[in-house]
């Protein structure tokens, strides 16, 4: 066997994706703070879980805001760093089966690249994302954890929380369905309960997120945007999502493994001019 293994180095996860034959081999996440532990945990465990052992690992190929702190060939493979916003563009198209769109990675904060087969491009970023989620929810639910967040909105109501089209003017406006927000967090009343701000917060998450993507998707002249990273995992972003779909003439996709693209496209990118750690490229 012959598999090249793909890692993206977080600031809080890792991850990690086998690949062979064109296949991505049984993505795994592991949590830490320390981004050496996290990844010889991660390759540990990868192996552990699918019985192989280092000679069937020819490559690997090392990504994201972690990979800086490796220094040195992983248990003496050849391995490479990439550039991230590379490996997000090339793993959302790889995992969504298109050649051209707006790949979206959102994590702690939220990046927009634009991807062709050939070309790789960032558009810009955006501070809102995950960090936001939880930093908001910290500040006003008192919940630190992203699963207790996500379980508390499921019983919210967005009509206590924002501002619709409709809350302000009885007319019918061109392309804007009464349900539009017209202010996030703009009704907030007396009333409001607990998972009625949760749901608040995701949806001022998603929606921003949403939208910064389809102004690039606009300016490019794209269609496809493909979503990616930890947070397409909220159930509560495909109805957000959905909605916004409805308001513009794009597309949303969320491949399978969509958490997973950076360390997919860093798989993929072993072949290219990547650099190898020791200079060494067998």
């Amino acid at each position: 066997m012959s598999m090249i293994i793909g890692i993206d180095i977080g600031g809080s996860t890792t991850k990690i994706i086998g690949f062979y034959r064109n296949k991505v081999i049984s993505p795994l996440l592991v949590k830490a703070t320390d981004p050496i532990s996290s990844l010889y945990g991660a390759f540990g465990k990868f192996l552990n879980q699918n019985g192989l052992s280092l000679n069937d690992v020819s490559h690997v190929m090392v990504t994201g805001v972690g990979s800086s702190y490796v220094r040195e060939r992983i248990f003496g493979i050849p391995t490479g760093r990439t550039d991230e916003f590379n490996s997000v563009g090339l793993g959302g198209l790889f995992l969504s089966n298109l050649s051209n769109a707006v790949i979206v990675s959102m994590g702690t904060g939220t990046a927009f690249v634009k991807a062709e087969m050939s070309k790789v491009s960032h558009l810009g970023g955006t501070g809102v994302g995950g960090g936001t989620l939880l930093g908001l929810s910290n500040r006003m639910l008192n919940i630190r954890h992203f699963d207790d967040l996500v379980e508390m909105a499921k019983g919210g109501n967005l009509a206590n929380v924002d501002l619709f089209i409709k809350d302000m003017s009885n007319n019918i406006i061109a392309e804007l369905p009464p349900d539009t927000t017209a202010s996030n967090f703009g009704k907030i009343s007396d009333l409001v309960t607990s998972p009625d701000i949760a749901l608040g917060i995701i949806n001022l998450v998603f929606q921003t997120i949403g939208v910064l993507s389809i102004f690039a998707a606009r300016i490019d002249g794209t269609a496809d945007i493909v979503l990616t990273g930890n947070l397409t995992n909220v159930p509560q972003s495909i109805e957000i999502f959905n909605g916004l779909t409805r308001l513009h003439s794009v597309r949303f996709h969320v491949p399978e493994h969509a958490e997973f693209a950076t360390a997919v496209g860093a798989a993929l990118l072993y072949e290219t001019n990547a650099s190898f750690i020791d200079g060494e490229n067998s």
